[in-house]
């Protein structure tokens, strides 16, 4: 009886061991040709170009012309044409004042002027006939001396008249607020029908064709900064222009937040305005000649950074030294020459001496 009971049980177990090695080896083989297909990769050249060594900060931009307006002389205001926000041009009249008295003014000095040149030209006559007079003995030189002195000090009291009426006319000018410079208002501080002073404010305005950029840069940083470095500004307010300065100095106090202050000069920039933010990129120097690979195609081993260069659907492993990295792209100071192809996309995917199949790049 044990027999006959082990030989059904032995024959089963030969049976199920023969059908799991069977399948396992199918498995196998199915699985071998996925093993051994080659990598999809995309590959580019590696190209040489300059780099720029930069560094970078967010300043504010400063109004360097920022005027406060105010009434240089005194009266009413009676119109108001210019308001908080509104753009103004230099020679613009933004504001007109009750100019009634100085007309008022004008007219008593026309009036004053007149009476004296009266008077002058008759002393000029009475001059001419002392002077016929004295020729013939008939009165002295003393009268005749005395007459001329008359006549000199109305010539001076016209002189007088003269000036005074060309102040009343210029007071009368004032009357008419005109803008000091291109900019914006800031704040308009009256309304028709207030009385002014004078001395007392009608605007406030912010220039805009003279902007003064701070830069702050990091005390470390500011070692390696000097006057006439190119920097480029850009601010949100215009953000698809780029406007080209350089350093026009550095304060050489360092800050409590142990930064140094860097000043650009921003001069004509349409749209660039006083308090805004800028974002700044100074050039250190610049790397010519750099050999550059895409970021994508510098992958982390442990042997160290490396690129695959591809030649004939093969991946060549490099080990390399990378420098700068912008916009995209890596320097590759060791290891790599200009024109070598290298994989990209896929990259980390590989391994040295790995079959690939190159894919054309979207």
């Amino acid at each position: 009886m044990s027999i006959l009971t082990k030989r059904p049980i032995g024959f089963l177990t030969l049976i199920l061991a023969t059908l799991m090695f069977t399948a396992c080896s199918k498995k196998q083989e199915n699985a071998s040709p996925a093993a051994h297909s080659p990598a999809l990769v995309t590959v580019t050249q590696s190209a040489s170009k300059t780099l720029e060594i930069t560094e970078q900060s967010v300043g504010n931009m400063e109004s360097l012309i920022n005027p406060g307006m105010g009434a240089e002389v005194s009266g009413k205001v009676l119109k108001v044409l210019a308001h908080s926000g509104q753009s103004v041009k230099k020679g613009q009249l933004i504001a007109i004042l009750d100019a009634t008295d100085y007309v008022l003014q004008q007219r008593e000095a026309q009036a004053e002027i007149g009476r004296i040149e009266a008077l002058l030209a008759n002393q000029g006559r009475m001059v001419e006939r002392n002077q016929t007079l004295v020729k013939k003995n008939f009165i002295s030189q003393n009268a005749l001396d005395t007459t001329t002195t008359e006549q000199n000090a109305l010539r001076e009291q016209l002189e007088g008249a003269k000036a005074h009426l060309a102040t009343v006319d210029h007071n009368s000018s004032k009357t008419r607020v005109i803008s000091p410079i291109d900019g914006r208002v800031e704040k308009q501080l009256v309304s028709p029908g207030d009385f002014v002073k004078q001395g007392d404010a009608l605007f406030e305005l912010i220039g805009t064709q003279r902007l003064r950029a701070h830069l702050p840069f990091p005390e470390g940083v500011a070692a390696k900064l000097h006057s006439g470095q190119t920097v480029r500004l850009t601010t949100p307010t215009v953000p698809d222009k780029v406007f080209t300065s350089t350093i026009k100095e550095i304060k050489p106090l360092i800050g409590d937040n142990r930064s140094a202050d860097v000043i650009v000069d921003v001069v004509d920039q349409q749209g660039w305005q006083g308090g805004a933010s800028v974002n700044a990129t100074v050039v250190l120097g610049e790397h010519k000649n750099a050999v550059v690979v895409p970021e994508a195609s510098v992958v982390l081993r442990p042997a160290g950074e490396v690129v695959y260069v591809i030649s004939a659907n093969k991946a060549q492993q490099r080990i390399v030294k990378v420098g700068l990295r912008q916009e995209g792209v890596v320097e590759i100071t060791e290891g790599l020459k200009a024109g070598e192809m290298v994989a990209v996309d896929g990259a980390s995917y590989l391994t040295d001496k790995a079959d690939v199949s190159v894919q054309q790049s979207k």
